[in-house]
Formats: structure tokens, C-alpha cells, sequence
């Protein structure tokens, strides 16, 4: 069993540099990928993309043993540029997961569930409807992985990287009158 914590990245107790190469690193043994500008600015301005801005954040899961990162996940306003989903999306109601990493040595222990419900409560407070991410297929398990985490595929691309768009509703119980307290009624 791993023992780890799951702390948001204004937390962080170390250098950014680590955080950035943890996630080159992964990028690099994922998908073949050196850094590319283009592709991923968020990695070189973290504070820009993932602290500064109120309804974003990055957590990061740490192993308290060795302090090192094994597992992240960054949570954004949608602001992708796609004609596919201009009308389907939108920054208030939509977040958008991006990094959602887990280092090879620590998969199916549950740590990127576990980041995955902390993103959601995350974005649930925050005051989003639905979560947008998109992934490839080429990594293993992750499309069976973002399924039984109840994501729906909205598109599929016929890229290099056989990439899969999805989505998921966040519930939000509707409001019953019985809900409001008998002291706020008698109060006015």
C-alpha cells in the first residue's frame, strides 16, 4: 500500500521545477513528446494557468515516504478554441481536467481516482455544471479508465494520437421547499 496526500499546488513546499518536470517526464514517456510551446504553455507558467486564476487549481499526489510527485491533475476554465465544441461549452459552466497524470510505478492504486474525486468536489464548489477532458487512446487504459469514472465520449478524433473528447454532467440536487428550515420561515 502507498501512502500519499493529495495537496493543491499553492501548497507546494518545493520548486515549480519539479512539478514542471514531473510532467514533462510523463509526456515524454506517454506519447514520444519533448516540450512544445504550443502544447503546453500551462506546464511553463503553472502560477498563470492553475494558481492565479480563482476557479482553477492543480493538485498533486504526493508520496510521504520519498516527498516525491507521483500523480497530478489540473482543473482550468474550458477555454479551448474548437469550432467542434464552440456552442457546446462555455468558461462558466465548464471546467476542463488537463494533466491527469499517475507515475507508471504507482497505477491501480487508486490515486488517480482519488485525484480525479478531489478535482470533482473541486469543480462542484466551484460552481461548474459539467467537466470537459479530452485523452488518447494510445495511452493504456485510459479511455476504460475515464469510462468507469462515468465520462461519456462526445468526439473521437482520427489523429496520431487517437484522441477521445468527453464530458461529464456534475449533479446538483434541485432546491425542495421542505429543504428551507421552519426558524428561516418564522423569521420574517
Amino acid at each position: 500500500m502507498i501512502n500519499y496526500k493529495i495537496i493543491e499546488l499553492s501548497e507546494l513546499k518545493f520548486s515549480l521545477y519539479k512539478v514542471q518536470k514531473f510532467l514533462l517526464n510523463l509526456i515524454k514517456k506517454e506519447y514520444g513528446l519533448n516540450y512544445i510551446p504550443k502544447f503546453h504553455k500551462d506546464i511553463e507558467l503553472l502560477k498563470n494557468f492553475y494558481i492565479a486564476p480563482v476557479r482553477n487549481t492543480f493538485f498533486l499526489a504526493i508520496n510521504t515516504k520519498t516527498n516525491e510527485i507521483i500523480g497530478s491533475i489540473g482543473i482550468r476554465e474550458y477555454d479551448r478554441k474548437s469550432e467542434c465544441f464552440e456552442n457546446n461549452f462555455s468558461r462558466k459552466s465548464t471546467a476542463s481536467f488537463y494533466r491527469v497524470f499517475v507515475d507508471e510505478k504507482y497505477r491501480r492504486n487508486g490515486i488517480a481516482s482519488a485525484l480525479v474525486k478531489k478535482a470533482e468536489k473541486f469543480c462542484y464548489n466551484q460552481g461548474y455544471n459539467e467537466i470537459y477532458l479530452h485523452t488518447q487512446n494510445i495511452v493504456d487504459g485510459a479511455l476504460f479508465f475515464w469510462n468507469k469514472m462515468n465520462f461519456n465520449i462526445i468526439f473521437k478524433v482520427n489523429d496520431k494520437l487517437d484522441t477521445v473528447h468527453m464530458s461529464k454532467n456534475i449533479y446538483r440536487a434541485p432546491l425542495k421547499l421542505y429543504d428551507i428550515s421552519l426558524t428561516s420561515i418564522q423569521a420574517k
